[in-house]
């Protein structure tokens, strides 16, 4: 948007210079003095210049900052509002982003199958009695300890089971922490019966290490895979499975991951972590806004895949794991990311990857996330963004916008006030660079016809003053109208800056020097200079301040802004020193009546230009996003047909497509 902004300031230099010479030179062709024609000159030229321009897109930030704010959504950087706007692609973590990111043991398998908690028996109890025993020591602060463990404390606290259950004088001497590529949390400790080391983590991590299973003697591969499909069988059902392992060594002081084999597999813990209600209809939401989402999980692929499905995530695409995914080049990766939806059991550097992958396809990604493993992705992200509820500080610290509350359907809010931005920015800039060219081509149409400009130098700093900074200030901060959400939940860059907004300037500027042009001719026809100067004085601010008006809408800022310039303007005009000063004469009803008509003309002209520009560029443009220049499934649309109508009386040639909507709607 800045961008965009710069190069239309860059055009207003060789305007006005361009309108200053044709001033000056129009008036000498028609015998004018130079010296009455220089200040006329000089006054439009700053005219033309929108000083007001380099303010609009930062204060349209802090405005939609503040309003999200209002929502529990932290903006922690303003410029990431117009990034917001353009996500088009969101990587989102699973637990406590789309899931509330409160784990609770639910199962326990001891060797006979799964037993809910409030079931448990004396072999659960001691699955569970090793699985506290393999947990990390107590956080030492506010937020710092892993979920898993905290629920496995809570469901000691309620068995009655601690770390020494089953080994009396159990103390912690060393331990092998979860990291990236090592699924595991090993505890070393020493008991009355020797060292003892004890392990928990990802199934297919746990039971590689695992030589013998308790009660079956040694563990054949067969066995393994059975242990593993059972995990899987959980996992389907959207529950965290861990394995827990034990093993005794006869003389060890200190851990090391070497030491992590020859395991003694002891059973499985199954992990309840329910999606949030709101999580589905949130991304449903970010579908309609035409944003893909894809997860990015530490979890089981099962585990994912059913909680992607639960959402309707899934669509047809892939879920892969981050061994298929190492095994991948950057450009493999590239290549097939278009056809996943869901990354399980990756590490933090692998989800750097992918959203360096969508980034080099071109997608503008927003990256979700709640935990410390988040932090380099969200970081990286065009627009990172972290769930504050829950959070750790270092997803907080990374990210451009913190959802305080944790509700992931903020983030749908957020798009639109992204968009919004947008709409409001491109409206306050069609206000500004239209009204300045058209007081630009009523100068000099009007001065070619009469052979000197129709208003002074004061006028037309009068005209910059009561229309320019204040009411495009105005539009450029209101909010998005609730009947607006919608078409602002579709559009893009391409449709709300590029090539509408020229069009809507050219519009802007032809119904503003059509509006003044006309009321100058009606009064010049009807009485002296003087008089048709201070009518197409009127009509002038009257026309833009009508269609300011009409972008507004009844937004209360941009009324009182009009308001009162208008109040202004008619207070200037009619008081009669202040109305010299200016170089104008009080009006009459006459007057005052030809300058309202043709103000009232010049906003309905630009209303139905603006309408015929919806209708003719908004429409084609989104309708060939979602058929022919993108993807179909990027939009979430089918092509089931495609039907060649001849030309004939009533067409000129046709072609028909029919669309499909994922959720069985028919376009």
């Amino acid at each position: 948007m800045e961008k965009r902004l710069r190069a239309l300031m860059e055009l207003t230099g060789p305007v006005a210079i361009a309108a200053c010479v044709g001033v000056v030179g129009g008036g000498l062709l028609r015998g004018r003095k130079l010296e009455d024609l220089v200040g006329s000159g000089v006054s439009l030229a700053v005219a033309s210049v929108p000083e007001g321009l380099p303010l609009l897109a930062t204060a349209a930030q802090l405005s939609a900052a503040e309003r999200l704010s209002q929502r529990q959504a932290l903006v922690r950087n303003p410029r990431s509002i117009e990034a917001l706007g353009r996500i088009d692609m969101i990587c989102m973590d699973k637990t406590g982003t789309v899931t509330r990111g409160q784990l609770e043991l639910s199962e326990i398998d001891a060797g006979r199958g799964f037993v809910p908690l409030a079931e448990c028996t004396s072999p659960e109890l001691a699955v569970v009695a090793i699985a506290t025993r393999a947990t990390a020591a107590e956080q030492r602060r506010p937020g710092a300890a892993d979920p898993t463990d905290d629920a496995l404390r809570r469901a000691g606290a309620q068995l009655s089971v601690g770390a020494d259950s089953g080994a009396p004088g159990w103390l912690r001497s060393s331990e092998v922490h979860f990291a990236p590529g090592r699924n595991y949390h090993a505890t070393l400790a020493n008991t009355a019966a020797g060292p003892l080391l004890s392990v928990k983590g990802a199934p297919e991590s746990v039971l590689a290490s695992c030589d013998d299973e308790r009660g079956q003697g040694p563990l054949s591969d067969e066995a393994r895979t059975r242990l593993l499909a059972a995990a899987a069988r959980l996992a389907e059902r959207g529950l965290r499975v861990l394995a827990v392992a034990e093993r005794r060594f006869p003389n060890l002081e200190v851990i090391e991951p070497r030491h992590v084999s020859g395991l003694e597999f002891v059973g499985f813990l199954a992990f309840s972590d329910p999606v949030r209600p709101s999580a589905r209809r949130a991304i449903a939401g970010i579908r309609r806004a035409g944003v893909r989402t894809l997860m990015l999980t530490g979890d089981h692929p099962r585990t994912a895949e059913t909680i992607a499905a639960e959402l309707d995530l899934l669509d047809g695409r892939r879920v892969v794991t981050g061994d298929e995914l190492g095994s991948w080049s950057d450009e493999q990766l590239d290549e097939q990311i278009a056809q996943i939806s869901v990354f399980a059991r990756v590490t933090p550097s692998q989800k750097v990857r992918v959203v360096r992958s969508l980034q080099r396809k071109g997608h503008v990604v927003g990256m979700v996330g709640d935990g410390t493993n988040d932090a380099p992705a969200i970081r990286l992200a065009d627009c990172g963004i972290a769930i504050g509820e829950h959070g750790t500080q270092a997803a907080r610290g990374a990210a451009d916008v913190v959802l305080m509350d944790g509700r992931v359907e903020t983030l749908v809010d957020a798009i639109v006030e992204g968009r919004a931005m947008w709409a409001s920015v491109r409206d306050a800039v069609s206000i500004l660079l239209g009204g300045n060219l058209g007081e630009i081509g009523f100068t000099l149409g009007v001065g070619l016809i009469d052979g000197r400009p129709p208003l002074n130098a004061r006028q037309l700093l009068l005209v910059n003053l009561l229309t320019d900074v204040a009411p495009a200030m105005a539009i450029a901060l209101r909010p998005p109208s609730p009947d607006s959400r919608e078409l602002l939940a579709t559009m893009t860059p391409e449709q709300t800056l590029g090539r509408p907004l020229n069009r809507q300037i050219a519009a802007r500027a032809l119904a503003t020097s059509l509006g003044a042009g006309s009321a100058w001719i009606v009064a010049r026809l009807t009485g002296s200079r003087d008089r048709a100067r201070t009518v197409a004085l009127a009509a002038l601010v009257g026309s833009q301040l009508g269609q300011t008006l009409r972008s507004g809408g009844s937004s209360r800022p941009v009324v009182v802004t009009s308001l009162l310039s208008s109040a202004a303007l008619v207070a200037i005009i009619q008081t009669p020193g202040v109305s010299h000063f200016f170089g104008c004469r009080p009006l009459g009803p006459l007057g005052w009546g030809t300058a309202v008509v043709a103000s009232i003309a010049a906003t309905r002209f630009a209303s139905a230009a603006d309408r015929v520009l919806q209708r003719d560029v908004l429409t084609p443009l989104r309708l060939a996003e979602r058929w022919g220049e993108a993807p179909t499934d990027e939009q979430g649309w089918e092509r089931v047909g495609s039907t060649s109508v001849p030309p004939g009386p009533d067409n000129a040639g046709v072609a028909v497509l029919e669309g499909v909507f994922v959720d069985g709607g028919v376009d």
